[in-house]
């Protein structure tokens, strides 16, 4: 027998009442010792969040962002926590930290924050697998630095960084993006400048002991130290995924560029 037409409304209508499931998106606020301040991140949970332990990847803005960019600029992040079973955390990095502990600056110690004080607060409130193998941070420009950097630096806190669009090496750029408020002039202090970009910390890495992953536009300004960091790694050894399409420094990149990225955590913490 065929559905009336009433059945068929009646059916569309629960349809269109039943809620989709959807993560939960939560603004925190986290102390900062290091700093002496209370600091706000984006807290995202899956909707089928339950009682088993949660992967985490740190998601880190760009300069002049805040936490609050990838919710707003991508909102389809949620949708990816809840496909991946992930919870994903976007911390504050301040106006142009770089994710350092600036020794030109007291005020601004983030490599603290994001990588030891922020990852201690997430574990304590949430149900997470609380290891290198449960987490993994990745970020875009001054982030996709920062997550390397800090990456590299914590391998005992993160088993997968990644890097979308990322200011690989900082040197080319001496007078750009505050750089120098936080690191002191690359003409007065270059030791600082030498020590603090991923260019220089391969050394820190052995062949698989930080799953990469490196993304960046053909269009971009950041191409060329994104291309040299790609060399210097496949020199090294060093296994990681290296993505290049055509695109620029923008959230339409970004957009397309964080599918892939957190693809790639997630197979990681499946393995």
């Amino acid at each position: 027998m065929k559905p009336s037409i009433f059945t068929m409304m009646a059916a569309l209508l629960l349809v269109a009442v039943i809620p989709a499931s959807a993560a939960k998106v939560d603004t925190v606020s986290t102390w900062s010792a290091a700093m002496k301040k209370n600091i706000p991140a984006v807290v995202i949970t899956p909707d089928n969040a339950g009682n088993t332990p949660l992967p985490v990847v740190y998601l880190l803005h760009g300069y002049s962002g805040n936490y609050a960019d990838w919710v707003k600029k991508v909102p389809e992040v949620s949708a990816l926590a809840d496909k991946y079973n992930m919870i994903i955390v976007c911390p504050d990095g301040g106006f142009s930290s770089w994710y350092w502990n600036s020794p030109a600056d007291k005020s601004y110690q983030y490599e603290t924050y994001v990588s030891d004080e922020l990852v201690k607060w997430v574990d304590g409130k949430y149900k997470t697998i609380a290891n290198p193998k449960g987490r993994a941070i990745t970020g875009l420009s001054m982030g996709g630095h920062g997550a390397l950097y800090l990456g590299m630096r914590h391998q005992d806190v993160y088993g997968a960084a990644g890097s979308m669009s990322g200011g690989v090496d900082i040197r080319p750029f001496p007078k750009n993006w505050d750089m120098s408020k936080r690191l002191g002039t690359y003409a007065e202090q270059p030791k600082r400048w030498e020590e603090h970009t991923v260019m220089n910390q391969l050394h820190l890495l052995t062949g698989g002991s930080l799953a990469l992953v490196i993304d960046c536009g053909t269009e971009d300004f950041f191409f060329g130290v994104n291309e040299k960091l790609h060399a210097e790694l496949a020199y090294r050894n060093i296994p990681h995924d290296y993505l290049v399409r055509p695109g620029a420094h923008n959230w339409a990149y970004w957009g397309n560029a964080i599918q892939y990225q957190l693809l790639y955590m997630h197979r990681f913490f499946g393995n």
